[in-house]
């Protein structure tokens, strides 16, 4: 069966041609095995739960139908921007935009993470970059340069937020720009395009851009967030998509939550990283993690850029796949996050993994070995 989208559609739909979802999320919610679902273009302002699995001979596949027309982003517009001081300006949101999670409320920190508690998983935006986190108001009207940026001029950009009143407050330095007439968003999913339950496997995205989401830090032994990825399923692919802007991972191949190892060394300080990756092992045997249930997935011909941790990252979830042809780029060129999870593809675990003709340049990697061809 073919299940249509169009979100510039007049009404909401039934998913037939005629009468289209607006959602892609309400495609997920009913597709099935074998079915495809069919996105026209526009942007998809929204988090799509796959709610079934396809099979290995009928998988759901989901489509753009014009290659790179459908743009599923985690930011909303922010407008009503008013001039605060010299070239920042002011807006705010009431905090229910963000549901029981709230990007600037929360921090990028955890485990493998070695550049303190500073930056939130939130971001703003202004025309598709974006911008420089500041660590308080006087930071952000200051505007100056961040040394360490790979683009110095360009973290000029500065963006700070407080709460007030049950509202995210905003104050960003646009250096001139006027953000009533340019284009400014603000990260308010965590996701874009994942399961929220393992097991979802035989799935298929095709030619869309993912864009813009408040991921959280992903090592090795914790929940590996990502705009889109598989959660611990098997036979994704993933193929002729742009990604790009994800606060922290783009693609996730890598672990489910086990709140018994959830880094378990930065909040209860007992056990070394190391050894919470040794015990992830043991513990996934008892969370299915054999060839059966888990990985083979392929991931190709992919435009992959600026997302501050990683283009792709996964541990264990990873098995048996094949990561070819994508073009990987401009990965942590801000240099606002720091740790040792950090490359153009950081995979653990990778066994069987085949990884080939893949392009990767502009990219901060801590370690060496995280180097990938």
């Amino acid at each position: 069966m073919k299940i249509y989208v169009d979100c510039n559609a007049g009404h909401d739909g039934d998913g037939t041609k005629e009468n289209p979802f607006r959602r892609i999320r309400e495609a997920a919610k009913i597709a099935r095995a074998g079915d495809e679902v069919l996105a026209a273009p526009g942007v998809y302002r929204e988090y799509v739960d796959p709610a079934n699995a396809g099979r290995e001979d009928a998988r759901i596949v989901y489509r753009s139908t014009e290659p790179l027309g459908a743009v599923i982003t985690g930011a909303e517009e922010l407008t009503g921007w008013e001039l605060y001081r010299g070239t920042v300006w002011t807006a705010s949101v009431d905090n229910s935009i963000f549901g029981k999670y709230n990007p600037y409320t929360t921090y990028v920190y955890g485990d493998w993470y070695f550049a303190g508690r500073t930056k939130h998983t939130g971001a703003v935006y202004l025309n598709d970059k974006m911008l420089y986190e500041a660590g308080s108001l006087e930071e952000c009207l200051a505007g100056e340069i961040n040394e360490c940026s790979w683009e110095p001029e360009a973290s000029r950009l500065k963006w700070y937020a407080e709460q007030q009143d049950g509202r995210t407050v905003f104050f960003a330095n646009f250096q001139g720009a006027d953000p009533n007439r340019e284009n400014v968003e603000i990260n308010v999913r965590r996701e874009c395009f994942m399961p929220s339950r393992t097991g979802v496997g035989y799935i298929t995205v095709s030619g869309f851009v993912v864009t813009k989401a408040a991921t959280t830090w992903a090592p090795p032994a914790a929940f590996q967030d990502c705009m889109i990825g598989p959660h611990w399923s098997k036979g994704w692919i993933i193929e002729d998509c742009e990604i790009s802007n994800s606060k922290c991972a783009g693609i996730g191949l890598g672990k489910y939550l086990d709140p018994d190892n959830e880094h378990y060394f930065t909040y209860k300080h007992v056990k070394s990283p190391t050894q919470m990756e040794r015990d992830a092992v043991c513990r996934g045997q008892y969370h299915g993690w054999v060839k059966e249930k888990v990985g083979s997935h392929i991931i190709r011909r992919n435009n992959i850029h600026h997302c501050e941790q990683g283009g792709i990252i996964g541990r264990m979830g990873g098995v048996f796949s094949v990561i070819e042809d994508n073009h990987i780029h401009h990965i942590n060129n801000m240099m606002e996050l720091g740790g040792a999870e950090i490359a153009g593809i950081k995979m653990h675990a990778a066994i069987d993994v085949i990884m080939r003709r893949n392009h990767i340049h502009h990219c901060t990697e801590l370690y060496p070995l995280s180097r990938t061809f």
